[in-house]
């Protein structure tokens, strides 16, 4: 389990200053934020509960060009050009259009952190009211807050719905040594009824493990057998809950970016490169301001209709994931050996990663901000 280091005796000192902005959450979105603001002469401070780097929550896989168009291949640990799929009745594997990889979280955020230059502090976030966020070191004030804290969505207004009643999924996974060239899932009832299992390696690693799309179905059992099925070790635990629902990208004047704002994909659960692409469209948008382009207003307004702009995208997704438990595991098997064919495999798979799509990562502080939006738009009316 990780090792909280939050500052403890007498380097806890009392924390209480202005930023121009002020970057909540420390993980793959606040830290693309900070980021595209590298180089704005904004004062940016970054706070979060955990070092960079320190509290890994994901199996840490992403599209290929992700990495690379984000100039973060040394963190890459291995690449797949295919997917394996098992049911209890068939196994198919798909030639994907594009390669899969896994990497390593500690190395990751370090080398997305060393590309931007924001100040740093450790502090656990307790709440807002205005422009100032209550932390247990202090008050902090700025004109712009990012909420990249997750999905607890702590800057928000109002109460928010907590598990189980929440629409999150239940994820949980270990992390044992060994070896392997499959990326594996499993839609198997007799592991999880609505959800899947999965096997990624990672070098000298696996990461395996099982998510629920209900969150009332505890998954630390099912993962265990999983792993004993294949013959690897239970060690190493860490779990997550997931969103599965899209939520405003902007409230009471906050942006929020990641889990916080939903953006992670329904029925597959991929929130890494998600949370990199909004948070690059953040971090963009912010730097429009510090440097004098537009207004906080306008800003937020066409961050929030960016990632409304992709709801279709999000919803349909949702709709497979809540499809998919329902289809009879028979029926299932003939159905995914059909979706094989190769025209059909660059067609969806295609399609899915124009969600957020890896060019984004190249538009850069001054490149196209609509890029994606367009390659979604281009897709959605050829699909």
């Amino acid at each position: 389990m990780p090792k909280r280091a939050t500052k403890r005796g007498a380097e806890r000192t009392p924390l209480s200053r202005d930023a121009d902005v002020l970057i909540c959450g420390g993980s793959f979105a606040g830290l693309a934020i900070a980021r595209e603001l590298a180089g704005s002469g904004a004062r940016v401070l970054m706070i979060d509960r955990y070092e960079v780097g320190e509290r890994q929550t994901s199996a840490c896989g992403i599209p290929t060009d992700w990495l690379r168009n984000l100039g973060l291949m040394g963190a890459h640990q291995q690449t797949f050009p295919e997917l394996t799929l098992h049911t209890p009745h068939t196994t198919v594997r798909y030639d994907l259009p594009w390669t899969f990889s896994t990497f390593d979280y500690r190395t990751l955020c370090g080398l997305l952190d060393e590309q931007g230059d924001a100040d740093f502090e450790i502090a656990k976030i307790d709440g807002r009211t205005g422009n100032t966020v209550h932390t247990d070191r202090g008050d902090l004030t700025a004109p712009l807050i990012v909420d990249a804290l997750g999905w607890r969505r702590i800057l928000g207004s109002g109460e928010n719905v907590q598990p189980p009643d929440a629409l999150l999924s239940r994820g949980l996974e270990v992390h044992p040594q060994g070896s392997g060239d499959e990326l594996e899932i499993w839609i198997d009832r007799s592991y999880v009824p609505a959800g899947y299992g999965w096997s990624f390696p990672a070098g000298e690693e696996l990461r395996v493990g099982v998510g629920s799309f209900d969150p009332r179905f505890h998954v630390k059992e099912p993962t265990v057998r999983l792993a004993e099925d294949l013959k690897a070790d239970p060690v190493r635990f860490q779990g997550n809950w997931i969103p599965h629902a899209l939520r405003p990208a902007t409230d009471d004047g906050v942006f929020f970016a990641g889990d916080s704002a939903g953006h992670c994909l329904p029925l597959t659960a991929e929130g890494i490169r998600t949370a990199l692409y909004f948070g690059l469209a953040c971090g963009r948008e912010l730097r429009d301001v510090v440097e004098g382009r537009r207004t906080r207003e306008e800003a937020l307004a066409r961050y929030h209709a960016f990632s409304a702009g992709h709801r279709f995208a999000f919803d349909s997704l949702l709709k497979l994931q809540r499809l998919v438990p329902r289809i009879h595991p028979r029926a299932l098997a003939p159905g995914l050996r059909a979706m094989g064919v190769k025209r059909f495999v660059d067609w969806s798979f295609g399609h899915y990663l124009q969600i957020a799509h890896p060019s984004y990562a190249l538009g850069g502080p001054h490149g196209s901000r609509d890029l994606a939006r367009g390659d979604l738009a281009s897709a959605i009316a050829t699909a």
